[in-house]
């Protein structure tokens, strides 16, 4: 059977690192190195130390000894072999009977997956490109979120928010020609926040290059296209996607877009509660009751 690249990665990393790991930290590695892949994509840290005997803080620990950030990295990685190998119907099949059907094990498996990814979310941006993001939307005189698919969660969140703090924002989510009509509304002073955490559309590149073309700053909100567009947008937040589907795939998209919210509301405070109120009032109005005629 072929080795995956990802486990082949893993595997040099316990032989390399061997000697520098810890009694306890090499009991996670030995396991880390025999366990098929399938059940490291599905397992928690509390399972990767009850597994090898240790303790979830061990695993954690072992894995950054082995070069990975954390357990979502070295997810992430072997996500990607079975992705390219596995059909879709398989790995649904493999998710359903990792699962299994007990209720509490579903809801535990559903919160360990999301607090892993937003622990990981939390350490892969720095506070310097948090800063330029929110210093490039702050300065903007519209912003415009992009987001297709599954991004279109994040994007829609983003813009309907941008509003309610009193900021001009729009929504596209077009795609071919159709995003041609998108691109002419913006201009120079504007930003765009893209969100798209893997696959390279022609439309990020076209995109990208209209907004630097008439003078709109970028922010890409991604999880592995930051090497292949970094240098050409102001700046990159990362939000990894689910290396199982076990949790929503927009899930730390929308948390990076909290954060940026919020900054940005801290930033114009005056602006925000004034928003708010008009808000307020307008549903106010919305909701009266009308009066019955005759």
């Amino acid at each position: 059977m072929e080795i995956s690249e990802g486990v082949e990665r893993l595997r040099a990393a316990v032989r390399d690192q061997w000697e520098t790991l810890s009694t306890s930290e090499r009991a996670v590695a030995r396991y880390l190195a025999s366990a098929p892949p399938e059940s490291l994509l599905f397992a928690s840290a509390q399972e990767l130390g009850t597994a090898s005997g240790t303790s979830n803080a061990t695993a954690v620990r072992a894995l950054q000894r082995l070069g990975y950030a954390g357990l979502p990295a070295l997810k992430r990685e072997l996500a990607s072999d079975l992705t390219s190998a596995v059909a879709p119907e398989v790995r649904l099949k493999q998710r359903i009977a990792h699962v299994g059907r007990d209720l509490g094990d579903i809801w535990g498996d559903v919160f360990d997956e999301a607090q892993e990814r937003i622990e990981h979310t939390r350490r892969l941006t720095s506070d310097d490109a948090l800063r330029t993001a929110v210093e490039a939307l702050a300065e903007a005189a519209e912003i415009h979120c992009y987001g297709v698919a599954a991004s279109e969660l994040a994007a829609r969140h983003l813009a309907l928010a941008l509003g309610r703090i009193g900021r001009r924002s729009r929504y596209t989510g077009a795609t071919g020609f159709a995003l041609a009509d998108a691109l002419l509304g913006i201009r120079q002073g504007d930003a765009v926040v893209i969100f798209q955490p893997g696959r390279a559309l022609t439309e990020l590149t076209v995109l990208i290059e209209r907004a630097r073309a008439v003078g709109a700053r970028v922010v890409l909100v991604t999880d592995e296209l930051a090497e292949r567009y970094g240098g050409r947008v102001d700046a990159v937040l990362t939000a990894p996607h689910t290396p199982t589907g076990i949790t929503a795939e927009a899930l730390t998209a929308l948390v990076v877009a909290d954060a940026v919210l919020l900054a940005l509301t801290t930033l114009d405070e005056a602006r925000a509660v004034d928003t708010s109120h008009q808000l307020t009032a307008l549903r106010e109005q919305l909701l009266e009751v009308k009066p019955r005629k005759g």
